[in-house]
């Protein structure tokens, strides 16, 4: 079995796509910088402010110790301390003594003892608090390693006011450290959701900004699909024409005929494609005018080729406002359509074709095989007409109904074949009239 075949992408699509995902990862990367640095000035915030908060409360701790000591008969009282809440729990309170010519000594050691701290590190920064007369910091590690914080605040003599020692309150870094993960985590997970959705926001919108683009791409793509689609057979009939009539032995005579209805017909569908651009490009689409309808209809049907039987024309006097030009296309695509699609095998081009119009109305009436209303929307296709058509200009008339603010509609004619009617103002102050049977299908976009 074989395998199907990908369709082929154009470069102006490859590259509009590569730019739009450029659009979306630089929307992203733009996300990502700012949510980054705003999550690290977070964290970095709830750090500081947890520290300052251990510390904060390890000096009140120490204060508290610190002025519960004093001093009576030159002996230093520590009764007040064991009963206070300040020495009980954590941060743990130590007590050291300054000795003259020695190293402080510990007198004190508070209830919870959760850290092994080495009493060198201890006696350190009781000293700096003794030297400096207020408060000292010291980060340090226990016995096992863990990391812990110091902080001494000294107290005096009684009878001096000399300093005679310091209390030391021994803190937990990782104290309040889980509730900084889990905002750490949430940070993460919350930055990564921002992220997505902002991948995804930056891709649609990318995808709107660029959707002019896209469009014109598309009407470009469709034209161009159009001129080669069309203009593919009267290009070979008008070559296979003047190469066999450079080795016929009547010349070129024979042939003009048939050369001359290939270039006709090449005029009409360039004539197509300029209507379809001008429509797709929305630029001064509708030049409205008051517009004898019958005169155009009656003109257009003049135009048609051959010498045999012309069609039976129905004209009543109608004045419409609409863009000449455009409904010109129109009504030759309709007229086009019905000799081409529209009569039948036994009968001689333009037998039966009843053309009218009506009010804002213009009808085209053949004796062909007719339509099956289930392949209509298949019939007002591009490039998906039945019987060797392009579905081209139908879906051209029905685009320009469609910019006059009317409908292209088909239905069974009475007796066989097919009408199609083109609406160009509906009227709205009365419901339009149907003539014969057969249900009416009316296609719009």
């Amino acid at each position: 079995m074989a395998k199907p075949v990908k369709p082929h992408r154009s470069p102006a699509r490859k590259r509009l796509r590569r730019l739009q995902l450029r659009l979306t990862a630089a929307y992203t990367l733009i996300t990502v910088v700012g949510l980054t640095c705003l999550s690290w000035l977070v964290i970095r915030t709830d750090d500081r402010a947890r520290q300052d908060a251990e510390y904060d409360e390890m000096r009140r701790r120490a204060s508290v110790a610190a002025s519960l000591v004093y001093y009576e008969d030159d002996r230093i009282r520590l009764d007040g301390l064991g009963d206070d809440e300040a020495t009980a729990g954590t941060p743990q309170i130590l007590v050291l003594e300054g000795r003259p010519g020695g190293d402080p000594v510990t007198v004190f050691r508070g209830r919870t003892a959760q850290f092994a701290v080495p009493a060198g590190e201890i006696r350190a920064v009781t000293r700096s608090a003794m030297d400096e007369e207020g408060p000292a910091r010291a980060e340090a590690r226990d016995r096992s390693g863990e990391p812990v914080r110091l902080l001494a605040v000294p107290f005096y003599h009684d009878a001096t006011d000399a300093v005679a020692g310091a209390a030391v309150a021994v803190g937990d870094p990782e104290r309040g450290a889980a509730e900084h993960r889990s905002l750490v985590l949430s940070l993460v997970v919350g930055a990564g959701a921002l992220t997505a959705l902002a991948a995804v926001t930056g891709h649609v919108l990318s995808g709107r900004s660029m959707r002019p683009a896209w469009q014109a791409l598309e009407q470009q793509e469709r034209l161009l699909a159009d001129a080669a689609h069309e203009l593919r057979t009267p290009v070979a009939v008008m070559r296979g024409s003047v190469e066999v009539a450079a080795g016929a032995p009547g010349g070129l005579d024979a042939h003009l005929p048939r050369i001359r209805r290939a270039a006709d017909r090449m005029a009409d569908v360039v004539e197509n494609l300029l209507a379809r651009g001008r429509l797709e490009a929305a630029v001064d689409v509708v030049r409205a005018q008051p517009l004898r309808l019958d005169q155009l209809v009656e003109e257009v049907c003049t135009e048609l080729p051959g010498d045999g039987p012309r069609p039976t024309l129905r004209l009543a006097e109608s004045v419409v406002e609409a863009d000449a030009a455009l409904v010109r296309v129109a009504v030759r695509n309709l007229l086009d359509n019905a000799v081409r699609h529209g009569r039948a095998a036994d009968a001689p081009d333009l037998a039966g074709l009843l053309v009218t119009v009506r009010g804002p109305e213009v009808w085209v009436a053949d004796r062909g095989p007719g339509v099956d209303p289930d392949r209509l929307p298949e019939l007002m296709e591009r490039f998906s007409s039945p019987g060797g058509g392009t579905g081209i200009g139908l879906s051209l008339v029905r685009r320009i109904a469609e910019v006059h603010r009317g409908t292209l509609t088909v239905r069974a004619r009475p007796g066989g074949g097919a009408e199609f009617v083109l609406r160009l103002a509906p009227d709205r102050s009365r419901p339009g009239r149907r003539r014969g049977g057969g249900p009416a299908l009316t296609i719009r976009s």
